[in-house]
């Protein structure tokens, strides 16, 4: 299997999906513990979840699982989030904290792992933001992402359900943190935050470079807003999908609008 799937459009939003794949090389996969195996902390259907909200849009995905290792995650290593729980490059544990692996991977492995997977990714994901920045002078990274709402390892208490990440506004203009924010707001029955725990992952950390153009924002979507449960099998819940799409087709579609506007302002 490719590492990366690309689906290309003509406009100017770039979707990342780093952490919907679920396929782990054999070799691989037999060193996962019996937890390990079940893939818990994959972004469960989030590519179903945005799929055809608004014509034009790019989707980059990851086909590996990021046990495997984990594309949103800086590739040599640093910490997102120094002193609070999390996960590393090539997890080795879940976001319960429990080990994953019978033999963890060595140094070698890692290197091996970021050669053929990770840098693929970002190869791919880079190659599409500079092809729609030169369509349209600008381009908008979407980076899309799910978790489970409870997670006490990582968090206190249940997570809002829409979890805006721009690193505290760094990597986007204000018009985009600011648009996004007021449709999820005015979401009837959903909680909204921004900046909160999640603050936007490696990828829209690395990416988003307003002064070249360029914006990044993320959403950590809690999975309870479309799945039928968080826990096995990890059901789609069309039902609460039906609710919760209109919503992020409105900020995509608001973003897309406002793109224009944002050329050569950080």
């Amino acid at each position: 299997m490719t590492p990366v799937h690309v689906q290309s459009g003509t406009g100017p939003i770039v979707l990342g999906l780093p952490h919907a794949g679920t396929f782990v090389p054999p070799d691989i996969a037999q060193n996962l513990n019996e937890n390990g195996q079940k893939l818990a902390d994959t972004d469960w259907h989030v590519d179903q979840l945005y799929a055809d909200l608004i014509p034009d849009l790019t989707f980059v995905r990851a086909n590996f699982h990021r046990y495997v290792i984990d594309a949103n995650r800086d590739p040599l290593g640093a910490s997102l989030y120094p002193g609070q729980n999390t996960t590393t490059l090539v997890p080795l544990t879940d976001f319960d904290g429990l080990s994953i692996w019978n033999a963890p991977p060595s140094q070698s492995d890692i290197k091996t792992r970021l050669r053929r997977y990770h840098a693929p990714y970002h190869a791919a994901l880079r190659g599409e933001l500079n092809r729609v920045r030169d369509l349209h002078g600008v381009a908008i990274l979407f980076d899309c992402h799910s978790i489970r709402s409870g997670i006490p390892f990582l968090f206190s208490g249940p997570l809002p359900d829409f979890n805006i990440g721009t690193n505290l506004g760094s990597t986007c203009a204000p018009q985009i943190e600011a648009q996004t924010t007021e449709i999820c707001t005015m979401a009837a029955g959903y909680s909204t935050i921004v900046n909160g725990r999640f603050k936007g992952g490696w990828t829209t950390r690395h990416y988003g470079q307003p002064s070249e153009n360029i914006h990044a924002i993320q959403m950590e979507l809690a999975q309870s807003t479309y799945l039928t449960q968080e826990a096995a099998p990890w059901n789609f819940d069309v039902t609460k999908a039906a609710k919760l799409r209109p919503y992020l087709a409105s900020i995509l579609s608001t973003l897309a609008q406002l793109a224009p506007t944002l050329r050569g302002k950080s």
